[in-house]
């Protein structure tokens, strides 16, 4: 059956060994992996479990932040120089595309000897259009517009995901606000719920702070994962309703979900 493998379950300024950045492997039973964004820390947190960049061949992008991206530039240049590994496949909503390349990667990546590169020198890149989803090993992964930064011109492109695995419904909020009203319906109809989760003394404002997830209905509360945070002392979670706090290299085993999922609707 299908795992949930958090390399690191931090904020973006997650310092030491203790976490690392919030990246998530989906792996298959059958040993293929999908990683849920490639953050600066990701060298550290590959490691550290026990992998390297030769198990990475598919990744999904939610935004441009360094703690989502950041190892992009590691993951392209050891994969394209190692003759074991075939190119990496890169899930991104189109609109984020050439951003990524000319504001992120271009600067160290663009001069390869005797050529100038490209995003498709190192990467086979997936631009997800308009409709806003994408497969992967048969399992259809939906794009959820989230409100992550408001710089007062526009809205800073930021996608969570919802999908369905071994009849598990997942949504993973990524970097947002709480936005309730926005995103309502998947916190209705999701089984399990990761939800990004800010604990410092002072808000940010960019991030769901747990001082306001704490007043969620019990409903939503109790399928629900913090993760995202700070290097702090942290909450009671599990007393306050919700599932608890992911810890750096927790495994969530789908199988035993559903079975939790099912007793959960028979009471």
């Amino acid at each position: 059956m299908t795992k949930l493998l958090f390399l690191g379950s931090g904020s973006a300024f997650t310092v030491g060994t203790d976490n690392f950045q919030s990246n998530i492997f989906i792996i298959k039973d059958t040993g293929e992996k999908l990683l849920i964004d490639c953050g600066s820390d990701l060298r550290f947190s590959l490691y550290d479990l026990g992998f390297s960049y030769q198990d990475l061949t598919d990744i999904y992008i939610s935004h441009l932040h360094a703690d989502h991206v950041g190892g992009l530039e590691y993951v392209g240049i050891s994969t394209l120089f190692d003759p074991q590994c075939q190119t990496p496949n890169l899930y991104i909503s189109q609109e984020l595309v050439s951003e990524l390349w000319e504001t992120s990667l271009a600067g160290g990546m663009k001069s390869l000897q005797g050529k100038i590169a490209s995003l498709n020198s190192y990467f086979n890149v997936y631009p997800i259009d308009q409709n806003r989803y994408f497969y992967w090993q048969n399992i259809k992964f939906e794009l959820v517009r989230v409100i992550h930064i408001d710089n007062g011109f526009y809205l800073m492109p930021s996608y969570g995901l919802y999908f369905e695995i071994d009849g598990v419904k997942i949504f993973f909020t990524t970097d947002s606000q709480l936005c309730l009203d926005l995103h309502y319906q998947y916190y209705e109809k999701a089984d399990l719920i990761f939800q990004d989760c800010e604990i410092t003394i002072y808000p940010t404002t960019v991030h769901a702070h747990y001082t306001e997830l704490v007043n969620l209905p019990a409903k939503f509360k109790q399928k629900m994962w913090l993760y995202g945070y700070q290097p702090t002392n942290l909450p009671d979670a599990k007393q306050d309703g919700f599932l608890g706090f992911v810890k750096k290299g927790q495994t969530f085993d789908l199988a035993i979900t559903q079975q939790k999922v099912y007793l959960r609707k028979l009471n």
